[in-house]
């Protein structure tokens, strides 16, 4: 594929994962308020600057850490997990109870957040940056969802 079409499709994933993640916020909301709690929050931002943060990451722009006292790689594995415990709580919402396959599979086949986790991964796991190729490669997607695992 060619670079600029590579960027393209990074900008447009990076743009979908925008736009998917106040789509949930109403789902969200309802399962945090069924359970009294909630396990987002581990990056200490707000679910939006969360997605915003991934989705620089996403489009190549390697951001600083919006946080003192945490690098910018340990700050995006925490966006990252802020942003697949959303989905997976606002994805348990409803009066189903979906197994966790079942919420796997939603979130990493059928969301702009998923595939951007996975497209992620693939570009830290290339990256120079020690931190990263750890990050990605051990706490970005379960073994069992890696591409090409059994």
């Amino acid at each position: 594929m060619p670079e600029a079409a590579a960027d393209g499709s990074r900008e447009a994933l990076a743009a979908r994962l925008e736009v998917e993640i106040p789509l949930l916020r109403a789902a969200h909301e309802y399962w945090a308020a069924q359970h009294g709690r909630t396990t987002v929050g581990l990056s200490g931002l707000a679910i939006a600057d969360c997605g915003r943060y991934v989705a620089d990451w996403v489009r190549g722009k390697a951001p600083p850490s919006p946080r003192d006292g945490f690098s910018a790689p340990l700050m995006l594995r925490f966006a990252v997990d802020d942003v697949k415990a959303y989905y997976l709580e606002a994805a348990a919402a409803g009066a189903g109870k979906p197994s966790s396959q079942q919420l796997g599979d939603w979130f990493w086949n059928e969301t702009a957040a998923g595939a951007a986790v996975y497209a992620l991964r693939e570009t830290c796991l290339a990256s120079q940056d020690e931190r990263l190729k750890l990050i990605a490669g051990n706490f970005m997607v379960p073994a069992a969802r890696v591409r090409g695992a059994v």
